[in-house]
C-alpha cells in the first residue's frame, strides 16, 4: 500500500493557489484514475483506489500547510506504514513552473509543510517536487506562493497535473524514471524527426531564340571579326 500526500490550505479562496498544487495533483489523480469519493479522515480529505497494482490511498490534510505533519503522521500510523511508503506532492520555490522533479528523502528547505511531516515522520518519505518558480525576492515569497496560477499557466499547468496523473501507477510502483517519463510526455512531447522532403528545382521551360535582326551585311562582316 502507497500513501499519496498532496500539500495545501483548506478552503475555496486558497483552492488555485501556487501553494496548492500538491492537492490539484492529487484531485486530477482521483478524478481520472477512479477513486472513491472524498471523505473526512485524519484532520483532512481521504480517499482510496488502485493505481496499476497498488493499493493507493490519497490525503489532502485539512490543517493548513504548518501543520500537515499531524495529518499524515495520523494516517500513516493507522495503517502501520513506513515513511518510505509516502510520496509527498508538494510547491518548490526552485524549480521553475512546469518542471517536476522526484527526490528520496533530504531537508524541507523551508517549506513548511515539508518542515512539519519532518517532525512526525522523519525525512526518508519520497517527494514530487512541482516547480512554480520564485519572484525573485524573499520578501515576496509569502505573498508569491498564496496567489493564483496566472491565466497564461493555465496550459502549463494543465499539462503538469495530466502529466502527473500519467504516470501515478508508475510511482506507485516506485519506478520514479517511468513516472518521470510519463511527465515529460505531456510537459515536453517529443518532436517529430519526419522533415519534409526539399523538392528538386523544377527545369526552366527552353526559350526560343531572340531573332536576328541584324542586315546580310552586318552579318557578314561579323564572320570575318
Amino acid at each position: 500500500m502507497r500513501l499519496f500526500i498532496g500539500l495545501g490550505n483548506p478552503g475555496a479562496q486558497y483552492a488555485r493557489n501556487r501553494h496548492n498544487i500538491g492537492f490539484m495533483a492529487l484531485d486530477q489523480i482521483a478524478s481520472d484514475h477512479g477513486f472513491a469519493p472524498w471523505r473526512k479522515k485524519f484532520s483532512g480529505q481521504m480517499t482510496e483506489g488502485r493505481l496499476g497494482n497498488n493499493k493507493v490511498l490519497l490525503l489532502k490534510p485539512e490543517t493548513f500547510m504548518n501543520r500537515s505533519g499531524q495529518s499524515v503522521g495520523e494516517a500513516m500510523r493507522f495503517y502501520k506504514l513506513e515513511p518510505q511508503d509516502i510520496v509527498v506532492f508538494h510547491d518548490e520555490l526552485d524549480l521553475a513552473p512546469g518542471k517536476v522533479r522526484v527526490k528520496s528523502g533530504g531537508g524541507h528547505a523551508g517549506h513548511n509543510g515539508l518542515r512539519s511531516i519532518h517532525a512526525h515522520i522523519g525525512d526518508t518519505y519520497d517527494r514530487v517536487r512541482l516547480g512554480i518558480g520564485h519572484p525573485g525576492r524573499k520578501e515576496m515569497v509569502a505573498n508569491y506562493v498564496l496567489s493564483d496560477f496566472a491565466k497564461a499557466e493555465g496550459e502549463m499547468l494543465d499539462d503538469v497535473l495530466r502529466g502527473l496523473s500519467d504516470g501515478a501507477a508508475e510511482l506507485a510502483d516506485g519506478d520514479g524514471g517511468r513516472f518521470m517519463n510519463a511527465v515529460a510526455q505531456r510537459t515536453s512531447p517529443p518532436r517529430s524527426s519526419k522533415t519534409p522532403k526539399a523538392q528538386p528545382a523544377k527545369p526552366k521551360p527552353p526559350t526560343d531564340p531572340e531573332p536576328d535582326q541584324r542586315s546580310a551585311l552586318e552579318k557578314l562582316m561579323s564572320r570575318f571579326k
